[in-house]
């Protein structure tokens, strides 16, 4: 029988035996990165009386999360050892369920060692500690007192989620688009720090952000987020004045000297792309035919701007973007799983482009020169 078969057959012996101490269970859970932790925080907020719905809502989400999920679920109640001591009773409840830990064959061990090398060849090697640096430039009020109502929304998600993800999370508000080219030069290679207070540089700290508290260092990857207003192939300052996309991109160019060649650099631009709107089309009766020792300079890099090219992006006053809530979102979801970033950004994609605002929609567009597939994890719980 499937895991998820097994799971469902014995759900009214696992839901009454994990009554027992719920809040264990789910740190547990959370732990394994089987729920994220979105859902682990609406879960934690259980009242006494209805502590077997929130164990009923655990497993349900578990089982909806398809067959992997469920079978490491069993697996972590079978095989745990304090699991095992807090529930001694689940192994005699799961006893006919057989062990669901399989060895990993292996008949060669340079077979395996080949194997892992080109793994790791494969992958983007994220080891720094933090991860690396998380730039976010916030233009909030623009010339004329014109705001970009909910922008803040954005940037508090953002600076959560890739915090959560091991990054050192830093902001710069309402800047001109000379300070946005010269920002960004600053942190390409981070050679003259001392500007970074003229750029007033903040930095995220739990749940808001605070004046800089030292001099920030690059990691193995770098993350900048550009929320703002746009036009085409350019993002505006809070002048009005527009700063090119490429131009943003082409400071973080591979050279022998800049500490991020050869490391992945992702671009998330909140931005418009022109005055156009997507109207909806419905799908009804539509059919679709369906290593060297140097590297280009401009590889290694990663865009994805709201919207494509000639049209508009949608932000909410109260509860930010359609493209950053939806990308915070898949992040949250895709990452404990150790999704590469290419496939969470399909679902970005999908997901945003399902949204609509009186019959206007809005597709986001990824435009890369990735060398190999990059997983960003959730850093360790301490």
């Amino acid at each position: 029988m499937s895991a998820k078969g097994t799971l469902k057959r014995n759900k009214p012996d696992i839901v009454s035996t994990l009554t027992g101490d719920y809040l264990f269970i789910l740190n547990k859970v959370s732990a394994k990165d089987l729920i994220t932790q979105r859902e682990y925080n609406n879960l934690k907020s259980i009242n006494n009386v209805n502590v077997e719905g929130h164990v009923v809502e655990l497993v349900d989400k578990i089982v909806n999360k398809g067959e992997d999920t469920c079978k490491e679920f069993l697996n972590l109640l079978q095989a745990d050892e304090e699991v095992q001591t807090t529930f001694p009773e689940m192994k005699y409840k799961l006893n006919d369920t057989g062990p669901l830990l399989q060895p990993i064959p292996c008949s060669d061990d340079g077979a395996v060692s080949q194997g892992n090398k080109k793994e790791k060849d494969e992958l983007y090697q994220i080891k720094s500690h933090p991860v690396g640096l998380c730039l976010i430039i916030n233009n909030e009020i623009f010339t004329g007192s014109q705001m970009r109502r909910g922008t803040n929304k954005d940037a508090d998600y953002l600076a959560k989620v890739f915090s959560w993800l091991g990054f050192k999370v830093l902001m710069c508000k309402d800047q001109t688009q000379d300070h946005m080219d010269r920002t960004l030069k600053c942190f390409a290679t981070l050679s003259n720090v001392s500007q970074l207070q003229e750029f007033k540089v903040m930095e995220w700290s739990d749940t808001e952000f605070i004046d800089l508290q030292q001099a920030p260092k690059h990691g193995d990857a770098f993350v900048c987020c550009i929320l703002s207003h746009g036009e085409l192939g350019s993002v505006l300052g809070v002048d009005l004045k527009p700063l090119s996309i490429k131009q943003i991109t082409r400071n973080f160019k591979a050279t022998d000297e800049s500490p991020l060649t050869s490391k992945p650099k992702l671009f998330f631009i909140q931005a418009c792309q022109g005055n156009k709107t997507h109207r909806g089309v419905s799908l009804k009766d539509l059919e679709a035919d369906c290593s060297g020792s140097s590297i280009p300079e401009e590889a290694d890099v990663l865009v994805t701007t709201a919207t494509i090219e000639d049209y508009v992006s949608f932000r909410h006053p109260k509860y930010g973007s359609w493209f950053v809530q939806s990308l915070c979102e898949q992040l949250e979801e895709g990452c404990p799983k150790k999704e590469e970033i290419q496939s969470i950004l399909l679902r970005v994609n999908n997901q945003v482009s399902q949204k609509e605002a009186s019959e206007r929609k809005q597709m986001p567009e990824v435009r890369h020169t990735l060398r190999k597939k990059l997983v960003l994890s959730p850093k360790p719980t301490s």
